[in-house]
């Protein structure tokens, strides 16, 4: 006992809150011998939109969102989101220890940077384990991977995210809300303080706008490189596409949602506006080996039987991979990038290659 302290004077300090990128890291949390509630983040930030404005607006537009994508209730997403909200402020307003848990990847960034925005709005500063890597691991993909024994040597390296971080933070999230995606461009490339990984991620989400040769998102090129190479399925073109990424971030069912609009072409017909026309040709990129289009992928489609489904490259998504035809010319766009709502009319696009964002014409 410390000199003068009598048993009971002490506070006990509250236990932590360990915040996390979702259930696979925050189950393994769970079992270490930390303490606390863990409190998984849970929204794929790098989908759909994420818009500028008040907070309660943008909770329901992702939950909007999330719901049209077969997720759940409009109001029940909606209700975790807020409860999510609740829990983090509270915490930090209460002065109880949070520490946030995320690793490397565009997924865990974006959620990152929104948790931090949100404890800086607060008025909080939360602990930082934020890892690339991990020792034994030279294959690392994220802490889902690790044990609940490897979680806690992460433990002591914990680091308060300091003033510049949190404003960092800020910036970066409302540059990721803005319509107009150069302030997103010119964020990915400044320097960030404490935050190593949210710069790189920033970039490969600029990727996922149309690039200036082919108006694929690097998603949706690796996913036709990945069937024009051998890819059966859609399942064995995820595990190719994954292979291919640097830094992994996409769960399946989100590949299986890009693939299922590669595989939605309407008629050349249709496009020209000229009508059907006998004989008009699908503007599909990829389809099943009977050359129908992808039934609704999951959530909304059965997971099990759209992951096993035969696909074929058409002649058409050749040409796109080749550079030969415009991906936004033959399928058209609506889709988000942060807070950049993408559509023929305003078709932002990003030459990854010159690190430049190209306006649309």
């Amino acid at each position: 006992m410390v000199a003068g302290v009598r048993a009971g004077d002490a506070a006990v300090p509250p236990s932590p809150l360990h915040v996390t990128n979702g259930d696979s890291a925050g189950n393994t949390l769970r079992q270490t011998r930390l303490g606390g509630a863990v409190l998984p983040w849970q929204d794929v930030l790098h989908e759909g939109p994420v818009p500028a404005g008040p907070r309660h607006e943008l909770l329901q537009a992702r939950a909007a969102f999330l719901s049209g994508c077969g997720w759940g209730s409009r109001r029940s997403i909606l209700a975790s989101l807020e409860r999510r909200d609740r829990q983090l402020v509270q915490s930090l307003r209460d002065g109880q220890q949070v520490v946030l848990w995320f690793e490397h990847d565009l997924y865990d960034q974006l959620q990152l940077a929104d948790a931090l925005a949100l404890a800086a709005g607060a008025g909080g500063a939360p602990e930082l384990i934020v890892v690339g890597s991990f020792p034994s691991r030279p294959a690392f993909r994220g802490l889902g991977e690790l044990t609940a024994d490897e979680l806690e040597t992460l433990w002591p390296a914990r680091a308060q995210a300091g003033p510049d971080t949190l404003a960092a933070a800020v910036s970066a999230w409302a540059a990721l809300r803005h319509p107009d995606p150069s302030a997103l461009a010119a964020t990915a490339q400044a320097d960030l303080p404490g935050l190593p990984f949210l710069g790189p991620a920033l970039l490969r989400l600029l990727e996922e706008l149309p690039a200036p040769r082919d108006g694929l998102s690097a998603t949706e090129r690796r996913a036709l490189h990945a069937v024009a190479a051998g890819a059966l399925t859609p399942l064995d073109a995820f595990l190719a596409a994954q292979d291919l990424e640097p830094a992994p971030f996409l769960g399946d069912t989100w590949f299986y949602r890009a693939l299922a609009t590669l595989a939605a072409g309407q008629t050349a017909g249709r496009r020209s506006g000229q009508g059907p026309g006998h004989g008009a040709a699908p503007a599909r990129l990829i389809e099943t080996q009977a050359r129908e289009p992808l039934p609704p992928p999951p959530p909304l489609g059965n997971p099990r039987a759209f992951a096993r489904l035969p696909l074929r490259l058409t002649d058409l998504g050749q040409r796109v991979l080749d550079g030969r035809e415009d991906r936004v010319a033959l399928l058209g766009l609506d889709r988000w990038v942060g807070g950049t709502h993408l559509t023929p009319a305003a078709a932002w696009r990003w030459d990854p290659a010159a690190r430049q964002l190209l306006s649309p014409s």
